[in-house]
């Protein structure tokens, strides 16, 4: 599908901008399914101000997307129109630390994240070691792994509201969730100030191997995948629920149920957006018959269906 060109009348109200604008930029290659259609306009900001100055000049009724690495994100087949803003490492990408502070820019790499508080003695972020996405969805998402969430050590996150304001929130303004954030799904996380803890590097080290060993041998991190497709039931595992349902492995057109953890859904090659969500679907529906639990999608699924 191809959208309306709408970057030069963008560009003509907004003379100061200094990111780049993209008219109808593929985004299957920005996402780790590698499916989906394109971005009406994808924006990479320069940085804060500049993200704050596209949003304050942006017409109102203009859709806009954030996505990060794409890591949980599935991309409907005819893509989306409006505006896809990507944060670049560049300029979203700075990590620092000071005594038990970690700052963060929301391009940062989760692991990397988790390195640099390594690096500087800091305990507490060892989990993001093993997430595959960026600080920016980390805020999102409350992202988690390994009996630790995001909740547990964030002290602040810096935003922009879709009109252009600058934010911050503490964390109890982030009203976190298991796996969601209640702050308005408009605002763009742009950075993240972590407090861990001081401890044995050695003992930090150990903590991010086990991690990444327990990652690597129980989930399909070489494949094409979008990482835990649906959230856990309270008292529940959702790959438990779904391999008693008799899920395992089973596929529609090219996407496919792992085999190694049926919580996670994979491109085996040739799979569509709608192979990818179809078969969320089905899993969807037989665990509900098998058990009476109506699992949530975790991975976020966003665009114009074929």
């Amino acid at each position: 599908m191809t959208f309306p060109d709408i970057t030069t009348k963008l560009k003509s109200q907004m003379p100061e901008l200094r990111g780049r604008l993209l008219a109808n930029e593929s985004l299957a290659p920005l996402t780790w399914f590698r499916v989906g259609g394109p971005a009406q306009v994808l924006f990479t900001p320069a940085d804060e101000n500049d993200l704050a100055y596209f949003l304050l000049h942006l017409p109102q009724e203009i859709p806009v997307y954030c996505i990060g690495v794409g890591s949980n994100v599935v991309v409907r087949d005819r893509g989306l129109p409006g505006v896809v803003i990507r944060l670049s490492p560049r300029g979203f990408g700075d990590v620092t630390t000071d005594g038990d502070i970690v700052r963060a820019g929301a391009a940062a790499l989760d692991k990397r994240v988790a390195e640099a508080a390594a690096a500087a003695n800091i305990s507490g972020l060892e989990f993001y070691f093993g997430i595959p996405g960026t600080i920016g969805g980390a805020l999102r998402m409350n992202a988690g792994a390994n009996g630790s969430e995001t909740k547990d050590v964030l002290f602040e996150a810096r935003a922009v509201s879709r009109r252009g304001e600058k934010m911050v929130f503490d964390n109890s303004g982030m009203a976190f969730e298991y796996r969601s954030s209640r702050v308005d799904p408009f605002v763009i996380f742009t950075g993240a100030i972590f407090r861990g803890r001081l401890a044995d590097p050695e003992t930090i080290r150990a903590r991010m191997n086990g991690v990444q060993a327990h990652r690597e041998t129980v989930q399909p991190i070489r494949e094409k995948t979008g990482g835990s497709t649906f959230k856990n039931p309270p008292g529940q595992s959702a790959w438990k629920l779904i391999d008693a349902a008799g899920m395992r492995g089973h596929r529609v057109g090219g996407a496919q149920v792992s085999e190694m953890h049926c919580n996670f859904l994979i491109n085996t090659g040739e799979a569509t957006a709608r192979d990818i969500e179809t078969l969320g679907e089905s899993v969807r529906e037989r665990v509900k018959q098998h058990s009476g639990i109506e699992l949530q999608w975790e991975i976020k699924r966003i665009g114009v269906g074929a």
